[in-house]
């Protein structure tokens, strides 16, 4: 057994995608999440920034001895592969699981990938999934403003504004005849009641946070290194920005009210 808690961290509000599943699927295990509030999105940035940003968030929540931390950031988990390398406990992104997922799922072999221009510009899902089948073709589409509705709670299945959007993205992957689509920003399984009904009901969505966990969840099981039984976890949230918006957006998609549990931390440009 190993009570040291799992870190989490997303460049804002997305990777509360993952610490659902986690709060469901790993309900013994306590949690360091870090957002990094104050910088997001991660999507719009140069690669150089994306990697250092990653390597600050390690740095933090390594600060509290995680046993493993858990990029729920697909920008992160598709470019920063040096700050990856520089984790010092097990370190999983979020490509990998969902692409095995997207694999195990697709019935045509044509697989839909959704994410910031970072990600679908890195090429980092369509490397993967070859690795699965050659004959596999991936259709790629940057979907940078479903950050921002995320981020700004516009996530209401009856928001004309949000449902057009997303049906402008989803145009050019279903004119492709994709049966499987991966939410390739945590962000995203936020969106994907609205997603799923303007997809249809014969494409199935793959929510890159709840994979990524199946595999954290292995991991722990695999190298006995799961949290004592009985334990309930336990949640940290830390901050780079104000808290207020952050808590009440999350209450809305935690369904819970974290705000006693959520502390502002800054992080240097410079570090």
């Amino acid at each position: 057994m190993d009570n040291r808690p799992i870190g989490v961290f997303d460049s804002g509000l997305g990777g509360l995608s993952a610490v659902r599943a986690i709060l469901k699927l790993l309900p013994n295990e306590d949690i360091i999440y870090f957002g990094d509030t104050q910088r997001v999105p991660y999507g719009s940035r140069s690669e150089k920034t994306i990697e250092q940003y990653a390597r600050q968030d390690i740095e933090f929540l390594e600060q509290f001895d995680c046993k493993l931390i858990l990029a729920a950031c697909g920008t992160v988990s598709s470019v920063a592969k040096n700050a990856a390398k520089c984790a010092k406990e097990p370190f999983i992104g979020v490509v990998s699981p969902a692409v095995k997922a997207a694999a195990e799922a697709t019935k045509n072999g044509k697989i839909g990938v959704m994410g910031t221009w970072a990600t679908i510009n890195s090429g980092a899902y369509d490397r993967e999934i070859k690795k699965y089948s050659p004959g596999y073709k991936t259709f790629g589409v940057c979907c940078p403003v479903l950050v921002s509705l995320v981020e700004n709670n516009w996530i209401d299945d009856d928001d004309s504004i949000t449902r057009e959007i997303i049906k402008r993205y989803l145009a050019p992957l279903l004119s492709e005849g994709v049966d499987t689509i991966i939410l390739g920003c945590t962000h995203f399984p936020h969106l994907a009641p609205i997603i799923q009904q303007e997809a249809g009901a014969g494409v199935s969505l793959i929510d890159t946070g709840r994979e990524a966990v199946l595999e954290v969840k292995e991991i722990l099981r695999r190298q006995k290194m799961e949290n004592s039984a009985g334990h309930s976890g336990k949640i940290r949230y830390y901050i780079s920005d104000k808290t207020q918006n952050f808590c009440m957006i999350a209450k809305t998609l935690l369904g819970v009210d974290i705000s006693e549990n959520v502390t502002f931390r800054e992080i240097s440009e410079k570090s």
